[in-house]
């Protein structure tokens, strides 16, 4: 990767001529019109639910390229709200910011978004394990005594969560879900997380990772269920390496992982101000992300 690719970070959007929909930890939505939204993944980065000042390299693009590649794969499963991530096809307003959109954005379907996030494990690790450890059980599922951290469950289990009002995605059980969500719906976004699931981390497996879990957003459009927002990236998903996967411990992760370790060395209070991170610490991170895009998608990143 060149020290010009590296440079070049995104943090912020500025397209006075729309309006903006929303603005997340790394993407920004702006509204195009009545049934469509532009979405962009910024090189922001979030670490213990704070962004930092300082942003990955290309991790905007791997996050939407990484998507755009699981969308095709997955069309046949589950419809999805892309319409185009070709800039070209863009409205004549954002024509301008061409260069700018390019690699790290999508034009999508407006979508209802149903308001829960559809978690999928396969393998015990972070919140799912400290809550094993502590009650045997995971949303309200039991699983069987002595597993290990990391350990491959039985069978995938889908534990779904809401964000709540501190940010924070909050693990809720099946049947709380159904009370947000209709029963009806409620069983078919269970059947298509994991079939969704199964899928992806079979055809994974075979590129040598592991998905050890993974969230999922769907929305309602013409199209009945629809997936939307990020598909299978390192942001929504944990990814390890199969050749290096070894349960009873933490695992080595294609993310925030330098971030991380380099958060906790520092002692930072995990307070605001967010520190800003060391160039070295940026780059190792941008690797591991268009690494993790390379060995998935057998392609190159378009920077």
């Amino acid at each position: 990767m060149s020290p010009e690719i590296l440079d070049t970070v995104l943090l912020q959007t500025d397209f006075p001529e729309l309006e903006l929909h929303a603005s997340g930890k790394v993407r920004d939505v702006y509204r195009l019109d009545n049934e469509r939204l532009l979405f962009v993944a910024t090189d922001r980065i979030s670490a213990f639910d704070y962004v930092l000042a300082t942003g990955i390299p290309n991790k905007g693009k791997v996050l939407n390229q990484l998507s755009l590649f699981w969308f095709e794969f997955l069309k046949d499963t589950v419809p999805n709200h892309l319409l185009t991530a070709d800039v070209e096809q863009y409205p004549a307003t954002v024509q301008q910011y061409a260069d700018q959109l390019r690699g790290r954005s999508m034009v999508v379907a407006r979508a209802e978004m149903f308001p829960v996030e559809c978690v999928v494990r396969g393998y015990i690790s972070g919140s799912a394990w400290k809550e094993y450890k502590a009650t045997g059980s995971v949303c309200g599922i039991s699983l069987p005594t002595g597993l290990r951290e990391s350990d491959k469950l039985p069978e995938p289990i889908f534990t779904p969560a809401i964000k709540a009002t501190t940010g924070h995605d909050e693990n809720i059980s099946y049947e709380e879900m159904t009370k947000i969500v209709s029963a009806e719906d409620s069983s078919r976004l269970r059947d298509l997380t994991l079939n969704i699931y199964t899928k992806a981390s079979e055809y994974a497996r075979d590129r040598g990772i592991i998905i050890a879990d993974t969230k999922f957003e769907f929305g309602r459009t013409a199209h009945g269920i629809t997936l939307a927002d990020e598909v299978l990236t390192p942001d929504s998903s944990r990814f390890w390496p199969a050749d290096k996967y070894k349960p009873g411990q933490a695992q080595e992760s294609f993310d925030k992982q330098y971030v991380r370790d380099y958060l906790e060395e520092i002692r930072w209070n995990k307070q605001p101000p967010a520190p800003a991170l060391p160039p070295e610490v940026a780059r190792r991170t941008s690797e591991k992300y268009v690494e993790a895009y390379h060995q998935l998608t057998g392609r190159e990143l378009e920077v």
